[in-house]
């Protein structure tokens, strides 16, 4: 039988590129996705796409709101996202823990499904500036889902899978283009328009240009008038 993982996809460049990786790798991957309140809702519309396109044993969407307490421009409709030479620090798309609470809910469910790993797109090179993308928070949560399922007395550990983390945006395109990822059904825009169109100056759409150009490959990703 082949080894099962929990896959959190997003719908995004990074998160379809990684589900790829965890399928080549020869695991049944089981997509997770959340509707949590984002801005940028056709994320979701772009993952179904994904997990059909690259074989996902199943894709299941959690739907909690974060929008209850906001402090993120992607869940408070009063936060305008900057464009991304506006941004400085850790940037107002910052969605406070979002990456903890993810990863809590993914370990939730591989502990149901018998899933020992748990893949996850964090990257941190080409990135926004996001603390819980980072190599540190990635290795503190392997322990804490450790101790706080049954693997803690059951002796053995999950691994948090995150192949990205040391890739430039233009190493993971070029990854993804050999594992045969099709990007026209991904979207990373945070601030798309009514029709899923990409804005093409948030911090998200200027990796996502910059990394296609670097890479050397076309970029599919609709976008309106730059």
């Amino acid at each position: 039988m082949m080894k099962k993982a929990v896959v959190l996809l997003s719908g995004g460049l990074d998160s379809a590129t990684v589900l790829a990786m965890a399928k080549a790798a020869g695991f049944a991957c089981h997509a997770l996705s959340f509707d949590y309140g984002q801005r940028h809702l056709c994320e979701l519309e772009a993952a179904d796409r994904v997990a059909r396109q690259l074989g996902a044993e199943c894709h299941k969407t959690v739907k909690i709101d974060l929008r209850l307490w906001g402090g993120s421009a992607l869940t408070d409709d009063a936060l305008a996202v900057p464009d991304a030479e506006e941004s400085k620090g850790i940037p107002i798309t910052y969605v406070p823990a979002r990456n903890l609470i993810f990863l809590s809910f993914a370990t939730a469910y591989a502990e149901v499904l018998g899933a020992r790993d748990i893949f996850i797109g964090v990257n941190s090179v080409d990135y926004s500036g996001y603390p819980d993308c980072r190599p540190a928070f990635i290795e503190s949560f392997r322990e804490t889902a450790r101790l706080g399922t049954r693997a803690v007395d059951e002796g053995w550990s999950y691994q948090i899978n995150a192949p990205l983390q040391n890739m430039s945006k233009a190493e993971i395109i070029r990854a993804g283009v050999r594992l045969g990822v099709d990007y026209s059904l991904t979207t990373s825009c945070y601030n798309p328009d009514s029709e899923g169109r990409s804005c093409g100056k948030c911090a998200s759409c200027a990796l996502r240009i910059a990394g296609f150009r670097e890479a050397g490959v076309p970029d599919p990703t609709r976008y309106t008038k730059r």
